[in-house]
């Protein structure tokens, strides 16, 4: 598939109505650079993977956080995977340059960034085991938490959403189909390699104090 590039300076080397697959391939590259190495680009930040189908190179701004705040760490010769987890809306500044590379014309423009994960490739094959215990209903709460206690905080989430789901809607069908879509969304966000949701311990008590019934 060719390459596009949105907005972002992303590389739409994925088929964009697949935004959720995963590219696998071993680091080669990255840093930053002016986009597709020209002197003319925008300056961009740029990954290169090695894959089954050849070197495929990624760009996009958000690319550099990626690659410095991931969880693994990855480094040159690892085999990762990339994957764009969401677009915001974002103003740019589209700029025209000369053959020199000197900014002639310039002006703002609505688009969306791409968020982008990189990580060692078995930090999916992780996420994916635990969403596999988060859709699970059966699932012992505690033993998932010891198997992963990075998931102790994602399991107050989803303990939350049965409290406000207890409180809020009375027909006992609906409530199960709305811990059904709470439990998908929170696992297919887990699966994709998405920041773990937080419930702040004190805020929860805090909470509760105020909810019980003065004796």
């Amino acid at each position: 598939m060719p390459e596009s590039r949105d907005s972002s300076g992303a590389t739409r080397d994925l088929d964009p109505r697949r935004g959720r697959d995963l590219l696998l391939g071993r680091l080669k590259a990255y840093g930053a650079a002016h986009y597709q190495f020209r002197a003319s680009g925008d300056p961009s930040y740029y990954v290169k993977l090695l894959t089954s189908k050849g070197e495929r190179t990624l760009w996009g701004k958000d690319l550099e956080r990626a690659i410095t705040e991931g969880q693994t760490r990855p480094q040159i010769g690892d085999l990762v995977g990339a994957r764009r987890i969401s677009r915001e809306a974002v103003t740019v500044t589209a700029r025209q340059r000369d053959r020199q590379g000197r900014v002639i014309a310039q002006e703002e423009r609505h688009a969306h960034r791409t968020r982008w994960v990189i990580e060692k490739v078995t930090f999916f094959a992780e996420r994916a085991r635990m969403a596999r215990r988060l859709r699970d209903e059966q699932a012992d709460v505690r033993a998932s938490v010891r198997a992963h206690p990075e998931l102790k905080s994602t399991f107050l989430t989803v303990r939350a959403a049965e409290e406000v789901a207890a409180r809020r809607i009375a027909n006992p069908e609906d409530r199960e189909r709305f811990m059904e879509l709470v439990r998908a969304a929170i696992a297919g966000s887990v699966h994709k390699g998405e920041p773990l949701p937080s419930v702040p311990l004190a805020d929860r008590a805090a909470k509760r104090k105020r909810e019980e019934p003065t004796r």
